[in-house]
């Protein structure tokens, strides 16, 4: 079963159970698909604030939701955030249980989307960004990063992530579609949306450079842990000895 750590925010949680639905192609009933617990812990202290500005902890609740997921028999875990994924190494350390790392996922959907290397454009929090979170993962693959400036940032992708929170995901689409182009004119050949409020209000925007729907990469990153675990061979029943008598 598949453990899915959610909440953060509450959409692209959701989502990401929509996403893992489609990825999933050769389903054709309820049975094909596989079972999933979604922990939506919309309570994780905010990622951003701590990462840059001395806020509450989140890993303990990190770990806190990770304990469930395991409680309820999660084989894996999976975590729609991508800020969160600065306490990967620390979440990983605290569960025998494989968590899938979302960098890794987007950089097997670039190669599927044929950028295999030069320079890419990475949007996402200022807390992603500025821990260079995609950069050093990217990096040592062969990538080059390149991310909005401080005034895009400010005046757009900050704002926009938040109205997309807010649920308002149509005022957030023009001016995150604004600094995928400024970045594809600086050279990217691609851009990573690299928090998961960001793909809610590009997908289907129309843009004139590759958008890699972090989202998605996860959901398929997931699915093809499943179809491997679900295909190797599993260990013969125990047999249940006769009761004495």
């Amino acid at each position: 079963m598949i453990g899915v750590l959610g909440g953060m925010g509450p959409l692209a949680g959701a989502d990401f159970l929509a996403r893992l639905t489609l990825a999933h192609d050769a389903a054709t009933r309820d049975q094909d698909h596989p079972q999933a617990v979604l922990f939506s812990a919309t309570q994780v202290p905010d990622r951003t604030k701590a990462a840059l500005a001395h806020g509450e902890d989140p890993l303990p609740a990190l770990q806190g939701g990770i304990r469930l997921l395991e409680q309820a028999g999660a084989g894996c875990i999976a975590i729609p955030c991508n800020s969160a994924h600065a306490w990967f190494d620390a979440m990983q350390a605290a569960t025998p249980l494989p968590i899938l790392h979302i960098v890794d996922a987007a950089w097997a959907a670039l190669a599927a989307a044929g950028v295999g290397g030069g320079t890419i454009g990475v949007m996402g929090t200022q807390a992603t960004l500025q821990l260079r979170l995609y950069q050093r993962r990217l990096e040592q693959r062969g990538y080059r990063c390149i991310t909005p400036s401080e005034a895009e940032m400010a005046n757009a992708v900050v704002p926009a992530i938040a109205r997309v929170k807010a649920n308002d995901l149509a005022s957030a689409t023009a001016p995150l579609l604004a600094v995928a182009h400024a970045l594809a004119a600086r050279g990217a050949r691609a851009v990573v949306l690299g928090c998961t409020e960001i793909p809610l209000a590009l997908r289907g925007a129309g843009a004139d450079v590759p958008l890699i729907d972090t989202i998605d990469a996860l959901a398929r990153a997931t699915l093809a842990w499943w179809r491997e675990d679900h295909t190797s061979p599993q260990p013969p029943p125990a047999t249940m000895s006769a009761p004495v008598t």
